[in-house]
């Protein structure tokens, strides 16, 4: 008997420890588990606003980049347009077969040299340009079929003019307008 008395007492003294141990244990898991959750929110958190604040830096240093596109390829409109093309190309004596090439390879050069624009600029900017080149390549085209290989160089620009005449707005100055409202939404404005 004395012995189940022992067992007793040991049981009454190791029971409840037992007990306390497991409910210490369940109060430190549980208070873990929420500081673990806690710090998990705080770093998503922490690596979602340094993400978000990469994000505005590459957009930041992007934006000159992007208006610089915006600049090159308006200046390439304003050099194929008419006036300014004429001027740079026709030489006195050529013929309108001579001038019909170079104004061609001109425009096409000059495009090419801004192909890389593209990967800045918006799509439809993009397609604006390349439908006042090839406008541009038809105009000059027509001009030349109007004129026929016997004709000057002079006759050839004066139909390229007449043509020009023709049209509500240049093909370049309709790109161009537009490659200022795609920069204007770029800026905010």
């Amino acid at each position: 008997m004395n012995q189940s008395k022992d067992y007793s007492d040991l049981l009454l003294y190791f029971v409840p420890a037992f007990l306390v141990l497991v409910a210490m244990f369940m109060v430190i898991k549980r208070s873990l588990d929420t500081y673990l959750i806690t710090m998990r929110k705080f770093l998503d958190r922490d690596i979602q606003l340094k993400s978000m604040d990469d994000r505005a830096t590459r957009q930041k240093e992007g934006i000159p980049l992007k208006l610089q596109a915006y600049e090159r390829l308006v200046l390439f409109l304003e050099r194929i347009n008419p006036n300014s093309i004429l001027v740079r190309v026709h030489r006195g004596g050529m013929t309108a077969g001579q001038l019909q090439s170079d104004l061609v390879a001109t425009i096409r050069a000059e495009f090419e040299h801004n192909l890389s624009q593209q990967i800045y600029v918006s799509e439809q900017a993009w397609d604006e340009v390349k439908n006042a080149k090839e406008d541009m390549i038809r105009i000059v085209n027509n001009a030349f079929n109007q004129v026929g290989m016997n004709g000057t160089g002079i006759q050839m620009s004066t139909q390229i003019f007449e043509q020009v005449l023709k049209t509500e707005m240049l093909p370049a100055q309709r790109a161009i307008d537009f490659l200022k409202s795609d920069a204007r939404k770029l800026l905010g404005n």
